[in-house]
């Protein structure tokens, strides 16, 4: 659209929470791993004169998930909807009636609150207004677990269908039931994989942005936003350099924005206080390891559930602390892209919801009990021998989140998912503080995951074009 665009990342590849690691052979995405949209990636290379498949490889993943649970029974669904019907069937017979309506409902649910608002910013009272009535009539004050819970009666394929919202960030027993959508939306579009990992999508994305004449600063952490007149004119970096701008868009963390980049002076809206008083997402412990042999019965996204629900829920979101039981998903990539790891070896990650820093948990303290346990059950449930054939291995914490990544109390999502952090709700896609500051990422409207993410930027681009234009 004729802008000179620089973009300034802090870490020392682009990325940011994608990041990935190389280590002894294996190669690990840090961050995202689930593609459930890929039609949204496609356009935004077409967007640019370019199509996709000249830069990245997205393969579908099936089956999408397979959720095991701890009286030994699993169940898997894949795109094919007579075959997931069938698993249904199988699985709690008298729920198939009830598993149908429930997707007619999702369908309805995902026509308004993904086609039609998920691009669409809410800037203004009346835009929420606006669309009140729908979101009354499909009952977005209810929580996923409530919405699923109504059509599905075996309590376990309650879970399997309720789980998502942990995928962004969302308690199931809280989330708005909007974020039902997401079952509905693999339905649609599959579950999909880029082959080398994120990280390949990252580089793909990296070189189309230089092809269109972008810049990139690698290593260059943004110290301050600099506000003249009331407006975001530029940045100054962490060494001192000074770069002088129409507008910003920031994709970091948006209460980190506000609070370290952002003056006070400057900030009648997203004051401290507000920002301390939204409610943040859980965090994450994540465990990144490579193995000497294979394991060939764990799917590439295979989901360990405790044998409570609720009450872990209760502990992580609530309560904050460590309880005695907790739930995983495991991510194998090399199950699709055997070039993730050596010959004859597998690459994994563990990912574990636990509570955001306001748990005060000590991680320097508890971090190596805590991956001792996750390790021990691995070994001794779903991957014998899983102890005597590591070959690499390392781990990432809330504490992590907090000081490598930025975030605000160590959320892994930004802010919690729920009805009153949604929409007009959430902190808007521009600010309403200063002047041509623009966000995109998790913790502006839609949300979190890939989709909400890409669905942010752009929102962010069309305002910059509006209110900025060339």
């Amino acid at each position: 659209r004729g802008y000179q665009v620089e973009l300034l990342e802090a870490r020392d590849m682009l990325g940011g929470r994608a990041y990935v690691y190389k280590q002894d052979g294996f190669t690990f995405d840090a961050g995202p791993t689930v593609i459930t949209a890929p039609f949204l990636l496609e356009e935004l290379f077409e967007g640019a004169g370019r199509k996709i498949e000249d830069y990245v490889r997205i393969v579908p993943v099936d089956p999408f998930y397979r959720i095991e649970f701890h009286d030994g029974r699993a169940f898997e669904y894949n795109q094919d909807e007579a075959e997931t019907e069938r698993r249904v069937a199988a699985f709690a017979p008298n729920d198939i009636e009830g598993y149908r309506e429930m997707i007619r409902q999702a369908k309805a649910i995902f026509q308004k609150g993904f086609v039609e608002l998920s691009d669409r910013p809410f800037l203004k009272v009346a835009d929420m207004v606006k669309v009140a009535p729908d979101l009354i009539r499909l009952q977005s004050y209810k929580t996923v677990y409530g919405f699923v819970s109504r059509y599905v009666k075996d309590p376990l394929l309650r879970r399997v269908f309720s789980f998502h919202p942990l995928l962004v960030g969302g308690n199931p027993f809280q989330t708005t039931s909007i974020y039902a959508l997401i079952h509905y939306l693999e339905r649609q579009w599959g579950v999909h994989y880029a082959m080398g990992g994120t990280g390949a999508l990252v580089d793909a994305l990296g070189r189309l942005f230089r092809e269109l004449g972008g810049r990139v600063r690698l290593s260059s952490p943004v110290r301050q936003v600099m506000v003249r007149d009331g407006a975001a004119k530029g940045v100054v970096l962490h060494d001192g350099t000074t770069i002088e701008t129409d507008g910003v868009v920031s994709n970091a963390d948006v209460a980190n924005t506000y609070r370290k980049l952002i003056p006070p002076e400057f900030r009648r809206k997203n004051t401290d206080q507000r920002m301390e008083k939204l409610r943040y997402s859980m965090s994450l412990y994540v465990i990144y390891f490579g193995t000497k042999k294979q394991y060939p019965d764990i799917k590439h996204h295979t989901i360990i559930l405790s044998p409570t629900y609720q009450e872990l829920l209760e502990d992580i979101f609530v309560n904050k602390k460590l309880g005695d039981e907790f739930s995983l998903y495991l991510h194998r990539p090399s199950a699709t892209d055997p070039a993730m790891a050596p010959h004859g070896c597998d690459c994994f990650y563990a990912l574990i919801p636990v509570p955001n820093q306001l748990s005060g948990i000590d991680w320097h303290r508890e971090s190596r009990p805590f991956r001792d346990r996750i390790m021990q059950f691995l070994d001794r449930k779903y991957m014998p021998g899983l102890l005597d054939n590591l070959a690499t291995e390392r781990v990432f914490t809330p504490l992590d989140f907090e000081t490598t990544l930025d975030s605000f109390r160590g959320a892994a999502f930004s802010f919690e998912p729920i009805f009153l952090q949604s929409a007009w709700f959430r902190p808007h896609n521009v600010s309403e503080d200063v002047r041509h500051l623009y966000f995109a990422g998790a913790g502006t409207h839609p949300g979190a995951g890939v989709p909400g993410v890409l669905s942010s930027a752009k929102i962010a681009e069309r305002l910059v074009c509006e209110q900025l234009p060339n």
